[in-house]
């Protein structure tokens, strides 16, 4: 029956081409029909002959030999397709190749099922298929051109005819289209009298797969006659491409623990040549695993979809018992579906074994021992403890945490990034004399949770002892700082203060001595047996030493321990103000024109370098002017403030002003100065304050004197 079957798809084809080329007598070179179809048997019998293959290079067929893209299969010299063996799967189409020594070409054989083959007639039979056959007689016949890539040279060859049942005298074929006149240009050519159809030069399928071409008939003068009719032209794919991985670098991770089959990734490579034959039919394979231990079948991969899956036991695929937790797969990708015969490529698969925290981390000793000196902070040893996760992941990564033993907040505890180490550090000094002996609990855990059947135990837990040595401490003032409060200016010798320092160390006999250890000003002394500040010097609330009106110095107290041990102690000493400044006069130069028309002089200013009350208001007043006339006065603006007034104009000369200043202190402090006055002559509006006559007020006084001694 399948035999029968195929006799009939072959005889209706024959008559097919019968029909639509009854009218072209005319050879032409290569296979007589370019697309066969088969219905798939059960399975091809070897020897038994299954298609018959018509080619024909128009010259005797001459050295012709074919090839078959199926190893499975052969052509004999007669055409005949056969098998080599017994073949249940052929795939889904078969390419064959023929050559002479006049012509080439190739032919695809098409298998389908039993459901298939009404639709394969219908591809055949329909009315503008594969073949090209027309239903109606036309002036121009251009039936499709299947041409092989990668054909070798010699170029130019023939690839097929076109035909023209007119003949008019004097036409001419004439080809267009994108790879004759279009870019890529030259590819394609026609013998513009016999309408042989050539190409130049080796196909790339993956570069350009078909070529819609016209072709038409003109003229002597080139006018067109007929046309123009399409000419197909299909560039059949050869199996020159090998499969290829392009998006490595290809790593995967599985739990180890996982259940058998779980998929740890894809691996997808990609061919370029058509996916619509075997050519692109991809199969891939497992070639290396690296290492093999446990087992040298740790993985599969499916063969047509790429996946990667665990294939052992849950028990073997335990990061903690393999030699190392990253397998190196060597991939291969086989196109023709796998046969023999395809081209391959390969590409590696780096799996890695991820941890889950299946183990729990368990200190290396049940106890601890740590001695620290009392006084003294930071770490004083470390925790080890022992893991077998992976140390990149926080199933290994360790949290400790003190449980007991730990009331006072003394203690701290971290872990060691590095090591994962638990660094116990005293964050508060210890005191011996409170306790010489501290035990502590602690706990250590991962970061993350231990998987559900598996719990922390008594080796994940530890005690630490730790002795606390002791120490000679300096002695300690009460309080300190120390403050007091003194008027400054008290008598030499005034006791400022008796200081109280005690000696920590309550278990050892010793005694303190006191010193003077910063004292600025060098106002102070203290007996060094009881303590006893007192001063040597005048107390000065305007001293430099002095800030804010406290002065500052530090005191030692040293006990008799071997070696001895030193306390320090600070004493402030905020001075109270008396009045002991007498207030200043600013400023002290003044300058005025001998022809000034305003003749207010300067406005005085006064300081005082003691505190409210012992300073402004301030008093100011002229001393008793001499003379049958006054030449100035003084008059108060404020509190600090006075102005000076010319009482006329004076002629160019210097002149001193006896001013007083008084501050408000009790008792009030009074400040006699003089106020250097300058008249100067302006010009111009320039002042020449150049030397001038002696001091004229004083000549003046003098002759005012010598006058009343006449007058007596």
């Amino acid at each position: 029956m399948q035999h029968k079957t195929q006799l009939t798809l072959s005889f209706l084809l024959s008559q097919v081409l019968l029909l639509a080329c009854a009218e072209d007598l005319e050879c032409v070179p290569g296979f007589q029909q370019k697309v066969f179809y088969i219905e798939q048997p059960f399975e091809f019998t070897e020897d038994q002959p299954v298609l018959n293959l018509e080619f024909d290079d128009c010259k005797g067929n001459n050295k012709l030999n074919f090839e078959v893209s199926n190893p499975d299969f052969k052509v004999e010299r007669d055409g005949s397709l056969v098998a080599l063996k017994n073949i249940s799967e052929a795939g889904r189409a078969l390419f064959v190749h023929a050559r002479s020594e006049h012509a080439e070409d190739m032919a695809e054989i098409l298998i389908v099922g039993a459901n298939e083959k009404h639709g394969a007639l219908k591809e055949i039979l329909k009315i503008e298929g594969n073949l090209g056959i027309p239903r109606q007689k036309r002036a121009i016949l251009a039936t499709p051109i299947l041409i092989p890539e990668n054909q070798r040279p010699p170029f130019p060859r023939s690839v097929g005819k076109v035909i023209s049942r007119e003949g008019t005298e004097g036409a001419k074929f004439r080809l267009s289209g994108k790879g004759v006149d279009q870019d890529p240009k030259g590819i394609f050519r026609i013998n513009e009298i016999s309408g042989e159809v050539s190409v130049t030069r080796t196909l790339d399928r993956e570069a350009i797969a078909n070529y819609e071409l016209e072709v038409e008939v003109t003229d002597i003068s080139g006018k067109t006659i007929d046309g123009p009719v399409r000419l197909d032209i299909s560039v059949i794919d050869q199996n020159d491409n090998r499969p290829m991985f392009k998006e490595g670098p290809y790593v995967g991770h599985v739990m180890e623990g996982s259940p058998t089959g779980t998929t740890v990734m894809r691996m997808t490579a990609f061919d370029a040549d058509d996916s619509s034959t075997d050519n692109a039919l991809l199969r891939y394979n497992i070639l290396k695993q690296t290492p093999t231990k446990p087992s040298p079948n740790m993985f599969y991969i499916d063969p047509e979809k790429g996946d990667i899956v665990t294939v052992v036991s849950p028990v073997l695929l335990d990061r903690e018992t393999m030699e190392t937790p990253k397998y190196e797969l060597v991939i291969e990708a086989k196109d023709m579906g796998g046969l023999d015969v395809g081209l391959t490529g390969t590409a590696t698969a780096t799996i890695l074994i991820d941890d889950k925290n299946d183990h729990p981390p368990e200190f290396t000793k049940k106890e601890f021992q740590a001695t620290v000196k009392e006084g003294v902070t930071g770490v004083i040893v470390n925790l080890t403890v022992g893991d077998r996760d992976d140390p990149a992941t926080g199933a290994w990564r360790a949290v400790y945490t003190i449980i007991n033993g730990n009331p006072g907040q003394s203690f701290e505890i971290h872990t060691n990034p590095q090591t994962n180490e638990g660094m116990l550090s005293v964050v508060k000094p210890l005191d011996y004399e409170i306790s010489a002996f501290h035990t502590l609990l602690i706990k250590v855990e991962n970061e993350d949770p231990l998987i559900p059947d598996i719990a922390y135990g008594p080796s994940s837990t530890a005690t630490v002892q730790i002795t606390v040595e002791d120490v000679n401490e300096g002695p300690v003032f009460h309080p300190n700082p120390m403050t007091v409060t003194k008027q400054e200016n008290i008598p030499i010798g005034s006791v400022v203060l008796t200081v109280n320092a005690t000696d920590p160390d309550t278990l050892q006999h010793q005694t303190i001595r006191y010193s003077v250890y910063k004292d600025p000003a060098g106002w102070l002394e203290i007996n060094p047996t009881n303590g006893t500040i007192g001063t040597t010097a005048i107390l000065d609330r305007e001293s430099p030493y002095v800030q804010n009106n406290i002065y500052t110095a530090l005191f030692l107290a040293i006990d008799s321990g071997n070696p001895p041990a030193t306390g320090t102690g600070t004493l402030h000493i905020t001075l109270e103000d008396v009045n002991d400044n007498v207030p200043s006069l600013y400023p002290t130069l003044a300058k005025v024109c001998d022809d000034a028309k305003d003749l207010r002089v300067v406005v005085l200013g006064a300081s005082d370098k003691d505190l409210h009350p012992n300073t402004d208001p301030f008093k100011f007043e002229l001393s008793k002017q001499s003379g049958p006339e006054k030449l100035w006065r003084i008059t108060k603006l404020n509190n600090t403030h006075a102005q000076v007034v010319l009482l006329q104009n004076l002629k160019k000369a210097n002149y001193n002003i006896p001013i007083s200043v008084t501050d408000s202190g009790k008792p009030p402090l009074t400040n006699n100065t003089e106020l250097k006055l300058q008249v100067c002559s302006c010009k111009k509006s320039k002042m020449d304050c150049s030397a001038t006559d002696a001091l004229h007020i004083s000549m003046t006084l003098i002759l005012l004197s010598l006058f009343s001694l006449f007058c007596l």
